[in-house]
Order: C-alpha cells, then structure tokens, then sequence
C-alpha cells in the first residue's frame, strides 16, 4: 500500500462518531488510496481524499472509545502535530437542538436542522457550560464568561457568512451535497430521513409534566432550516428535558454537543451538527445518519465558498463513486 504525505493535508475534518466519519467520506470527491506513516506514540488512523478541491484528512475515534471532550481533545492534539500544514479544521457531527417556541419568533428548530456555531451578541459561538467555579454567592459561573476557547478561524467564519446570506434559503445550497450520499450505505441503513412525521417533541412544565408540541409539516422545499448560533458544550449526555431547558435559557444556546470543548483550543474549528434529538428522555439514534449527513453537507458548502491552497504533489486519488 502506498504511503501518504502528511505535508500534502491543509484541512482536518474531524468526525468523532462512526456514523460521522461514514457521511464525511462518502461526501469526499475522490479518497486517496494508501495509509500515513505510523510509529510508537501515533494511536489514530487517519482516512485521507479530496473535496472542492481541498486535500482533507478525516480523524474519528477508534473503535469503542467512549467519545467527549476528552477523548476529542486527545484526538486534536495529534491531528495538530501530525499535519504541519493545517490550514484550519472543521467539526462536523450531531447534536441535540433546542428548539424554544416561546420566544419571538419561535426558534423551531427540527430533527434534521444544521446548527452552527457562531457568536451573537455577548454570547460566544461555543460554550463550555460545565466549565467554571462554584461559588457561595453568586453559584457557579462560566470561567470568562464563557469566552474561554478559541475563536473559528476567520476564513471558516468568512465562508459560513457567504452562506448565511442565503438565509433563510442558505439551506438550498446545502441540499444537492446531501442528495448525493442520501442512498449510500452506512452501518445501520442508509442517509435517507426518516420523515417529519416520525419527528415529536415533547414540552415540559416545571412539575416535570410532558405534553405533545402540535407543529406544521414544513413544506418540501423548506425541509431543512440553517440556525447560527452559541452551542452548548459538555461532557454529559444530555438526557433530561428540564435541565437541557435550564442550560438553553441560561446561556441561550441553540444545541448541546460532547466534542467542541476539547476541540477548539488545539485546533479552532468551525463547528457543525446535524440535529438528531432534542436532549430529553425520547433520545435514540434513529435520526443521528440523516442529521449526520446534512451536517457533512453543510461543511462540504462551507469548503465550496473557500479557494484551496496549492499544495505540490498532490496524491493519486480514487474516484468516490
């Protein structure tokens, strides 16, 4: 098997889950056949292609290693040492969305939405929310108001500005990427969505009492909606709905994630995730394929907006068909 270049890789797109790293290769343009050289203290595999014209390395977690943020800041550092040409990298996966209907206007967020990370107001774009100190007075407090991580790089924050004048149609630049891996194979099935009707959220009151939340069916050309915004980021699972409330109105986050924490200060990634739960106790997989593969096909959008750098000697490459 032929050896790869490590010099030759400008962009780590990094995919912690199984099913993240199957949507970002079957969205590569073509893969690189071969393997990077390995030695005593290299514990990840990297999966190498191409894509708009970027040379991209895919890093995910190895086979059964509980994911978070300290398992995905373990997997950043080496990616940072291993590729010395990093341009920059991108964090694309899934995510619980919390969606709040009684603000005006309602942030409806739905399974299968794209939430991006990005600052609004004095709100940073990724928040440690588990990250700080306990006090007597005042209980616990983010450390630096939560501006304690790294920023996107400014190109990636340029290029999902491109995007975003799109709004609230930026998600039609996103769909033509999907259509092309929706009906690809994963480990479970394939990317195809499983359907609104089969997409329920429950409203909690604060004795802990679930009713049905009533919502439209959107219509086919508006299936997907793009919402900007901080993301939540810590080291539990979130699996109750009056907590994932409290944490939503408290730092006014739009989603919940386990792997941009440990991320953002080694590599300052651009974040993106696909909605497939709302963090409550109804949590499955069902949706993590469909949501996993608009994410994939958002960041893919995100690559198109950017000109590659040239890099000489570009590898051989295997047609992704």
């Amino acid at each position: 098997m032929s050896e790869l270049d490590p010099m030759h890789y400008t962009v780590a797109w990094i995919a912690p889950l199984e099913i993240e790293a199957q949507a970002a290769l079957h969205m590569l343009d073509n893969r690189h056949p071969g393997r990077f050289p390995m030695s005593r203290g290299d514990d990840y595999v990297f999966q190498a292609g191409d894509m708009c014209g970027h040379n991209i390395i895919i890093a995910t977690l190895p086979a059964g290693q509980e994911y978070g943020n300290g398992s995905a800041a373990a997997l950043a550092s080496q990616v940072k040492r291993f590729f010395p040409n990093l341009w920059f990298g991108l964090l694309v996966g899934v995510a619980a969305g919390l969606p709040n209907l009684s603000q005006s206007p309602p942030l409806d967020i739905r399974l299968g939405d794209i939430l991006v990370g990005l600052g609004k107001g004095e709100s940073a774009g990724l928040i440690a929310y588990d990250l700080g100190k306990e006090t007597g007075q005042d209980g616990f407090k983010l450390l630096l108001s939560g501006h304690v991580l790294a920023q996107t790089e400014t190109v990636v924050r340029s290029a999902i500005g491109s995007i975003k004048l799109s709004a609230p149609n930026d998600a039609v630049l996103i769909f033509p990427y999907y259509e092309n891996i929706k009906h690809k194979e994963n480990s479970t099935g394939t990317f195809v969505d499983p359907g609104q009707e089969r997409d329920v959220l429950y409203q909690v009151d604060g004795d802990g009492n679930e009713s049905l939340v009533e919502r439209q069916s959107r219509a086919d050309n508006k299936r997907t909606r793009v919402w900007y915004g901080p993301i939540g980021s810590g080291d539990k699972l979130m699996k109750n709905a009056r907590k994932r409330n409290e944490l939503r109105d408290k730092y006014n986050v739009i989603g919940l994630e386990m792997e941009a924490a440990g991320t953002m200060n080694r590599i300052p990634v651009g974040v993106i995730r696909g909605v497939c739960d709302y963090g409550d106790e109804h949590k499955n997989k069902e949706w993590q394929p469909y949501a996993a593969a608009m994410a994939a096909a958002y960041a893919k959008a995100v690559l198109s907006e950017i000109p590659p750098k040239t890099i000489p000697n570009k590898p051989g490459a295997l047609q992704n068909g």
